[in-house]
């Protein structure tokens, strides 16, 4: 008898070693992203960046494969002593992290369009100082997804927010309750209508998880987040042992696209 089952027992073991390899194979991959940001701190500066995004540097990531590039300004930047601008990038893979800052080398139609941005002076510059943030997407939302949106253009609002964690492990809950802990499937429910969710592998904020949800314009905004604190589902979740003490900084950046934003 004993024979029989040994047989029985390794055949066993051998499916379910194939059906593991199966199911981890059909796992979505999950995109890298960069965030670019450009500090600026006048009106000029802003003029001469978005000029350099829009004729050079847009079109040298869509020639390197990259099809959409997002690019946003701080609400009130007029007004803002740091006028920031962000240009959200959804990378083809991780080492283009690295071939895009060979792009000014490898492209004179690049070069070309960049003139009065690339060879600016040293005492003329288009920014103070450019930022660079590398994100994964999470498990459950392993790809950007391009909002729909139907207001007008110069209204919609794009909320990026940063969530830093104490230490790693918690940190590390904090990415749970947005996976598998339902805050996602929450965001989703309500139509929140969100651009990404990612874990940021370098920046100068660590650890630290990045999202973006977008809006047709800041009403509609304020709604969603009333609608958001009232959810069952939320106080539910926010209230469990598990995930208290989670997020030690955050931040909460309002932002308008371009007029030359894709996403």
């Amino acid at each position: 008898m004993r024979k029989k089952i040994a047989p029985l027992v390794s055949l066993a073991f051998f499916l379910f070693l194939c059906l593991s390899v199966t199911f981890a194979n059909k796992a979505p991959k999950r995109a890298y992203y960069e965030i670019k940001v450009y500090h600026v701190s006048t009106n000029d500066q802003v003029k001469k960046v978005n000029e350099f995004l829009q004729n050079a540097y847009l079109p040298a990531l869509h020639k390197a494969g990259i099809e959409k590039v997002g690019v946003y300004q701080l609400t009130g930047i007029d007004t803002a002593s740091d006028k920031k601008i962000y240009v959200f990038i959804p990378l083809r893979s991780l080492d283009q992290v690295n071939t895009l800052e060979e792009l000014p080398a490898k492209d004179p139609d690049f070069t070309k369009a960049a003139n009065p941005y690339w060879n600016a002076a040293h005492d003329a510059a288009p920014y103070i100082r450019i930022e660079s943030i590398v994100l994964k997407a999470f498990a459950l939302m392993p790809n950007l997804i391009a909002p729909s949106l139907s207001g007008n253009k110069t209204e919609r609002i794009y909320e990026l927010r940063s969530y830093e964690g104490a230490t790693e492990r918690l940190y590390r809950q904090k990415v749970h309750m947005f996976n598998e802990g339902g805050e996602i499937a929450l965001f989703s429910k309500l139509r929140f209508n969100a651009v990404f969710y990612a874990e940021v592998l370098a920046g100068n904020r660590m650890p630290n998880l990045m999202y973006m949800t977008s809006f047709n314009n800041m009403t509609e905004r304020d709604e969603h987040w009333k609608a958001f604190g009232a959810d069952p589902d939320w106080k539910r979740m926010s209230s469990l042992p598990e995930y208290q003490h989670t997020v030690s900084n955050h931040d909460i950046i309002l932002l308008n696209p371009t007029e030359f934003s894709e996403l």
